[in-house]
């Protein structure tokens, strides 16, 4: 799949995840990855850029294998930026269809 497809959706899906349950950042990485193979790398500046605009929020859990994991949850802000990122993504999908599927 085209990389810079994936950039332009990837804020979305980790919003939609996150809207779903908590993730600490490894398993949400597994969780986007199952459907868009994206590279590890690519998660984790986007979850510093959402934590430092109070689109998430973090707290630490005590892991039986290992140091305390940072769980991610979205936060209020956070809810409203997904919602309004679904329909702005919905409303350029269906201009991309139109677009792509002209009868010449």
């Amino acid at each position: 799949m085209n990389i810079q497809f994936k950039k332009g959706v990837l804020e979305l899906c980790v919003l939609s995840l996150l809207s779903r349950r908590d993730y600490y950042g490894y398993e949400l990485v597994g969780a986007v990855d199952e459907d868009l193979e994206i590279a590890e790398g690519s998660v984790y500046p986007l979850l510093k850029r959402l934590k430092d605009e109070s689109y998430v929020e973090t707290y630490l859990v005590e892991s039986s294998g290992g140091p305390p994991r940072k769980y991610y949850r979205l936060s209020e802000k956070g809810r409203f930026r997904q919602v309004a990122l679904i329909e702005e993504w919905r409303s350029f999908s269906e201009a991309v269809h139109r677009i792509t599927e002209a009868k010449q």
